[in-house]
């Protein structure tokens, strides 16, 4: 039998507002391998969780994190993103999320948004000896470079371009992004579920890479890609892939 991939909880998970506490405690509260969150960084230096660097304020106004301190961007209450429809969230720094995580021993896939965030998070990450804990994401190929010259320690994913296997000949495609990922040490792929398929899998094991994929919601989809037997699958919808691991897997 194939291990069971392991379960990322996409940002936002199960109707959740991204990049929130509730997002990350309800994917924990459902036994989850993996929590992920996106990175950004203000103009004071502060890493913090958000997709985008321009966010919206409920009266329409519109502001970037990345030319705001910390202090005002905090006080803000931001349009979110998922979650129930005019929900509003303040803005979180990584640091305040920090004891959660740590605490729950899960892998935390930290997904940045901005090459200015590099040097901060591994900063972040050896002050609080998380490199057994934390993987990045968010890295295409030169960014991964970056990462891997600023810190050789830190475990990362290359971020696939799915353009890549439409423009090019599908064995072609599969060796490039592997051939990329060890070029910039990668430890695995992380890529759209889309075009993967199983050559790709078998370049990948071949070149001793995990394959991560996201975002499958759907049960046959997740079915179909557990089969296949990729590293791990990316979800909001997680209760889903938690109730396929029990009925496959049963302690």
């Amino acid at each position: 039998m194939k291990p069971f991939p392991l379960i990322t909880a996409h940002t936002g998970c199960m109707g959740t507002p991204d990049n929130t506490l509730l997002s990350i405690e309800t994917g924990l509260n459902l036994g989850v391998d993996i929590i992920e969150e996106d990175i950004l960084i203000t103009s004071d230096g502060v890493l913090v969780l958000s997709h985008d660097d321009n966010v919206h304020l409920v009266s329409g106004t519109e502001c970037w994190i990345s030319q705001m301190s910390y202090e005002e961007l905090s006080k803000l209450d931001i349009r979110a993103h998922n979650g129930v429809p005019g929900e509003t969230i303040r803005i979180l720094s990584l640091e305040s999320v920090l004891p959660i995580l740590k605490a729950s021993g899960k892998i935390v896939n930290l997904d940045l948004k901005s090459d200015a965030c590099i040097e901060p998070i591994s900063n972040w990450i050896e002050k609080n000896r998380l490199l057994e804990q934390v993987i990045l994401s968010g890295c295409e190929t030169e960014r991964a470079k970056i990462v891997q010259r600023v810190n050789s320690r830190i475990r990362k994913l290359l971020n696939v371009d799915a353009a890549l296997f439409l423009t090019k000949d599908y064995e072609d495609a599969a060796k490039i992004c592997c051939e990329d990922a060890k070029s910039a040490a990668c430890f695995g792929i992380n890529l759209n579920y889309r075009v993967v398929q199983t050559e790709l899998i078998q370049t990948a094991a071949s070149n001793d890479l995990d394959v991560y994929i996201w975002t499958v919601n759907e049960e046959a989809q997740m079915k179909h890609f557990i089969e296949m037997g990729v590293h791990s699958i990316t979800s909001r919808n997680v209760s889903a892939l938690v109730k396929l691991k029990q009925e496959s897997h049963p302690r």
